[in-house]
């Protein structure tokens, strides 16, 4: 049988695809973050801060549901300054792997799905010792007489990503290594208080998050090359 030139032109494109396709399926799985429970993980005392009244906010899982396939362990904690009286609120999400579907929620699409409206967001760099910082996002939330502000980062393998495109994109840089990576979210929010936003506490009270881990188990949370740069031990 004679094949014509549009046939053959046809059936490369088509080894092609399959080739870019198998070249881009992911196959060494990474985990940075430590096989410790993160209830187990995370101190009970962060610097000036320690856990409040009710200690962590039980929020039980429902098999199959989207938040059960999304994160393979979560914590929620309310943490009080006892000088200040000031209370932080908590969240980490970590997924085991992060794909096309499942991946990480950012606050940008949660806090309007109950009802609190987005009405600030900056980006906002937490910094470490050494030079080192992390690329987080701070936000202000409200509805009605409630305003929460809101400071976050995400961590997708190796990187930290800041936006939903940077997400996308760092995605398909571990998909293109060949890597399944894991990924974490990391949330801290109070409800607003003063005249302007709480950026500054929250600053503190994740810088001080991170000084209160051992150091093996500072790049779940961060990263290894920033972990590794940190100054404490």
């Amino acid at each position: 049988m004679k094949l014509n030139r549009r046939d053959v032109l046809f059936g490369a494109v088509c080894v092609g695809a399959l080739g870019s396709a198998e070249a881009l399926r992911p196959r060494t799985q990474v985990r940075l973050m430590d096989t410790v429970p993160l209830a187990q993980m995370i101190p009970s005392r962060i610097g000036r801060w320690s856990v409040g009244e009710g200690g962590d906010i039980v929020q039980p899982k429902v098999p199959g549901s989207l938040s059960d396939r999304l994160y393979t362990d979560t914590l929620t904690r309310r943490y009080v300054d006892g000088a200040t009286g000031n209370a932080v609120m908590l969240l980490i999400a970590y997924g085991g792997a992060q794909s096309d579907l499942l991946q990480l929620h950012r606050p940008e699409s949660c806090y309007p799905a109950v009802g609190l409206e987005i009405n600030r967001r900056v980006n906002h760099d937490i910094a470490l010792p050494a030079g080192a910082s992390i690329p987080a996002v701070a936000l202000t939330a409200g509805a009605g007489g409630r305003i929460e502000d809101i400071l976050y980062w995400t961590r997708l393998g190796e990187y930290l990503p800041r936006s939903p495109a940077d997400q996308r994109r760092d995605r398909l840089k571990t998909a293109m290594a060949g890597l399944v990576s894991d990924g974490v979210l990391v949330r801290a929010s109070t409800l607003r208080t003063g005249s302007g936003p709480a950026d500054a506490v929250l600053d503190g009270f994740l810088a001080d998050l991170v000084a209160a881990l051992p150091a093996r188990q500072r790049r779940g949370l961060v990263g290894t090359q920033r972990a590794s740069q940190l100054a404490y031990t």
